[in-house]
């Protein structure tokens, strides 16, 4: 029995020094991303964006003039569309939505990725790695206000989420009549 606790704090161990050596690996601020193993892609940049960007950012904005503890449950929260109103509703829907933002950036930075006009992310960019830092970094902080439940500084965070989209949109994203002038696209 003891060389199994054994053996599975050795393995758990390993986990974790595996994890903080790809955590101390990662980028910084400016510099060029080490490559990386090949991972088979599927979605583009616009189905990414609109598939999980965009309705968790919705999630976090609703908090900022809304108590999501105020919404009812769907008649069958565990098949809710809502996230507010599914079986992990209220602030706990805004804490998840918060993390996806968070977890998601890190989709924004692999390879092979397309725009929906066919150009590749500009994962090589120095500066597309710091509208992704920002990105993470206000998925963190939106996270940290939903567990306050406090919607001054969900309103606070919400702004920190805008702010991260458009210092990106500014410079990648298209001007378009689509969309009402913007369209997914990559400009650079």
């Amino acid at each position: 029995m003891r060389s199994l606790v054994f053996v599975l704090l050795i393995f758990a161990l390993a986990g974790l020094l595996r994890e903080e050596l790809a955590i101390a690996q990662a980028p910084g601020p400016g510099s060029t991303p080490a490559p990386r193993a090949t991972v088979q892609v599927q979605a583009n940049l616009a189905q990414l964006m609109r598939g999980i960007l965009l309705p968790n950012s919705n999630v976090v904005f609703f908090a900022q003039s809304n108590n999501p503890a105020d919404v009812k449950p769907a008649a069958d929260p565990s098949s809710a569309t809502d996230p507010l109103a599914s079986t992990y509703g209220g602030w706990t829907a805004v804490e998840n939505s918060s993390l996806a933002l968070f977890e998601a950036a890190r989709l924004l930075t692999v390879p092979g990725r397309v725009c929906s006009n066919g150009r590749p992310v500009p994962v090589m960019n120095a500066d597309w790695w710091k509208f992704v830092q920002g990105l993470r970094q206000a998925g963190i902080t939106a996270f940290k206000a939903a567990q306050t439940k406090n919607q001054d500084k969900m309103l606070d965070a919400a702004d920190v989420v805008t702010t991260a989209c458009t210092n990106c949109h500014n410079v990648y994203r298209e001007k378009t009549a689509q969309q009402g002038g913007l369209a997914s696209r990559c400009t650079k």
